[in-house]
């Protein structure tokens, strides 16, 4: 498979190619070669080379001669022949003898899709001579042996693009979770000290009158929303409303990340408890490792616990 070769092989067999001189591994000496090189892959190497995962001087040197082999589902007339050689290999390991396809069987094997080519042909011919005690194979017999390509029968599952990340525990749930709160407490601050700057504008009133419009990451402007709802919406004004103070929501922003170190060290408590101070066990029961369960236990003072 020359196409998954390392870019560092890639440069030393192109060197082989270009010179035909190579060193042994352990030696000094330069040793001539006179050989054909036979390389075989299913990679799109043109492709390959445009990425740059393949090198293109590499490429023209083993293009002299290129060969192009359709794949097994492109040419049927070739499966059965390849399975009697397959399973005539097979019957001459195991001292068997070969087998032979009912009608029936040839065709299914011949209308078959073979995604896994040459190899899931030779796999199956093998697994059929070493497990069937008949070796006369008919078309039921035949189907046992077929996969039926089951995952393309599955509903497709469409990944999120602004998915980022998926949460393994409750425990990453909840930090997520937190660092959305304190996003939109970021978001509050700004719209707040817009306030009491006196910049009210039709963006925030629309935005307060219908918050379910309202999005931390995309604001919406006055020409986004219909006249009508425009009308509707009762003028804000700054002399009448109570100032909230923004010392108050870096308090609360400060508890909650209080709160949650002192549900840790709980957690933490509990956990060592549990498991009678055994602490392998309990870092094992907080799907953390025992390393920074010990820098969790020395920051938390939990050593006398």
């Amino acid at each position: 498979e020359v196409g998954e070769l390392p870019l560092s092989t890639q440069a030393r067999l192109l060197r082989v190619l270009e010179s035909g001189e190579y060193i042994k591994v352990g030696s000094s000496k330069v040793q001539k070669t006179n050989v054909r090189i036979v390389a075989a892959t299913n990679l799109d190497v043109q492709r390959a080379v445009a990425e740059g995962r393949f090198r293109e001087d590499l490429y023209y040197r083993l293009n002299s001669a290129n060969i192009h082999i359709p794949p097994l589902r492109e040419r049927p007339e070739d499966v059965y022949m390849l399975f009697r050689k397959f399973a005539g290999d097979c019957a001459d390991k195991y001292r068997m003898p070969p087998l032979e396809l009912q009608d029936d069987a040839r065709k299914m094997l011949e209308d078959y899709d073979w995604p896994g080519n040459i190899r899931q042909l030779k796999n199956i011919a093998e697994q059929i001579s070493v497990i069937e005690t008949n070796r006369e194979i008919t078309a039921d017999t035949m189907k046992l042996y077929l996969p039926q390509n089951r995952i393309e029968k599955l509903p497709a599952i469409i990944k999120n693009k602004d998915q980022s990340r998926v949460f393994n525990n409750e425990r990453e749930i909840l930090y997520q979770v937190l660092f959305d709160m304190r996003q939109e407490i970021n978001d509050m601050k700004k719209l707040l000290h817009g306030i009491m700057n006196g910049n009210i504008t039709a963006d925030f009133t629309a935005a307060v009158t219908h918050p379910a419009d309202f999005r931390s990451d995309s604001f919406i402007s006055a020409k986004q929303v219909p006249d009508s709802r425009l009308s509707n919406i009762p003028p804000i004004h700054i002399e009448h409303q109570v100032k909230p103070d923004i010392q108050d929501i870096d308090i609360c922003e400060e508890n909650v990340t209080l709160s949650l170190h002192d549900n840790e060290k709980e957690m933490i408590k509990k956990a060592l408890l549990k498991h009678g101070g055994k602490r392998k066990n309990a870092a094992h029961d907080l799907k953390i490792s025992e390393r920074t369960l010990y820098r969790k236990i020395k920051e938390y003072e939990l050593e006398n616990n």
